[in-house]
């Protein structure tokens, strides 16, 4: 890979191409836009050529986070068994998801009073409506205890044409099934030796895929974000701005002041971290998708970052549908302060530590959900504040939602790190060799054992 970059100099790197993607992406979004995105309008072609190119990359990436996250954790579990810290690698992990979400939401909450984006706001209150998702405490019950052993679920809804009915796949219920069918296979003893060599050859399979997929996201960030430009623009963020501001002034600090903080205090050079986990993060910042970015994510933590496979398996999965910094402390601290200052709600001291609360402990209750509006719905219902509040919100929800998702990705493969390199695990050589380009090929890949 390195040759192939001298060969073909700047244009041949990753990172180059997927900038480039983006620039495409940007310049075909508003040509679709200007040339109307609508049925009959001219631009429609177009349109729906983008938002093919952009879902179909999606889906790619989705439909194999099952075979990945389960395959993953069941060969990290076997790999732990040579470690004598597998216990407070777990604490640790669920320790710094904690704390940088309390810092997280601790800014949200702050930035919420100073800007008072509820007060300066030209919003409309016809717009005010009830989402049709909301989560609850109980989600968090539903979300843990698997309903079948492939964590599938059927939705069905009712159209013009009749029913339809979909199917997808909670990834929370594939971490406890994962855990669960790795723990008992290092039970079972030499009986369980055939599956989980089994299961190691299938893990390699699945990261040949995946890294084909991979190469694919220049051209996925062209429709990801062209389609994004193309339907949503940027017109509503004239009556929301003060919020819009607020709740990306806190994604930047989290992302760019609070992140590097942490590194610099464990002995990490936070240029190298960025160079690293840039792939996801830029990919999350296209695809809206903490789940979609999961594969790299998970590619670029243990290939550009240095931590151990073994690890990494375990952590960067359960950071995918528990570790949301943007969508779950930052977002919903602001939006529920910009619902009740809106509606002209008196918030006490005490509903302050509430947001704190749900934001810590509120995302492993959305886990098996979907969308920072579920997160919202969880805060405003445990605030006592209306809920159509969140239809006020909805019309710039996908232009906030790229930079929440980014700051999603960017935690996830923070944790991981700051926790290989506290218990001596991290691989400072591959850490600081990090260049912001597509890690190699799996079958290049030294696999490091913890």
């Amino acid at each position: 890979m390195a040759q192939a970059r001298k060969r073909g100099g700047i244009f041949a790197s990753f990172g180059f191409q997927v900038l480039a993607g983006m620039a495409l992406g940007l310049g075909l979004g508003l040509l679709a836009r200007e040339l109307g995105s609508e049925v009959g309008q001219a631009g429609h072609g177009l349109s729906e050529a983008l938002r093919l190119a952009g879902s179909t990359f999606v889906q790619l990436l989705r439909v194999l986070v099952p075979p990945l996250v389960f395959t993953a954790i069941v060969a990290s579990i076997a790999n732990l068994r040579q470690l004598q810290n597998a216990a407070a690698l777990v604490w640790r992990t669920l320790l710094w998801f904690a704390a940088t979400a309390l810092i997280a939401v601790s800014i949200g909450i702050v930035l919420g009073l100073v800007l008072k984006p509820g007060l300066n706001t030209s919003v409309a209150a016809a717009a005010a409506e009830i989402p049709h998702t909301s989560g609850s405490w109980l989600d968090f019950l539903t979300g843990l205890v698997p309903s079948n052993m492939l964590g599938l679920a059927a939705a069905t809804t009712l159209t013009d044409d009749g029913a339809k009915t979909s199917l997808s796949f909670n990834v929370l219920q594939i971490v406890v099934i994962s855990l669960v069918t790795g723990i008992a296979a290092l039970r079972s003893g030499a009986a369980a030796e055939p599956f989980l060599a089994f299961n190691a050859s299938a893990l390699a399979i699945v990261r040949k895929i995946l890294w084909w997929v991979i190469r694919l996201t220049p051209i996925g960030t062209i429709g990801l974000f062209g389609n994004a430009v193309a339907h949503y623009g940027w017109d509503a963020l004239a009556q929301l701005g003060a919020f819009a501001l607020a709740v990306y002034a806190g994604l930047g600090l989290v992302l760019f002041v609070v992140y590097p903080i942490l590194l610099a205090a464990n002995g990490l050079n936070p240029l190298k971290f960025f160079a690293g986990a840039w792939p996801a993060i830029q990919l999350g910042f296209v695809s809206r998708s903490s789940i979609g970015t999961l594969p790299v994510t998970q590619t670029v933590t243990e290939s550009a970052l240095g931590v151990p496979r073994p690890y990494a398996a375990f952590a960067v999965p359960l950071g995918a549908t528990t570790k949301m910094d943007g969508c779950a402390a930052i977002y919903p601290a602001v939006a529920a302060i910009f619902v009740a200052q809106f509606y002209n709600v008196p918030l006490a001291v005490s509903d302050y530590f509430l947001i704190v609360f749900v934001s810590v402990i509120g995302s492993a209750a959305t886990a098996g959900l979907t969308g920072a509006v579920v997160m919202l719905t969880l805060t405003l219902s445990t605030l006592g504040l209306p809920l159509e509040g969140v239809g006020l919100l909805l019309a710039i929800d996908p232009i906030l939602d790229m930079g929440r998702t980014a700051t999603n990705v960017a935690g996830q493969a923070l944790v991981p790190t700051l926790v290989a390199k506290q218990q001596g695990m991290l691989d400072m050589d591959v850490y600081n060799a990090a260049s912001g380009d597509l890690p190699t090929e799996p079958d290049e890949t030294t696999q490091r054992a913890a």
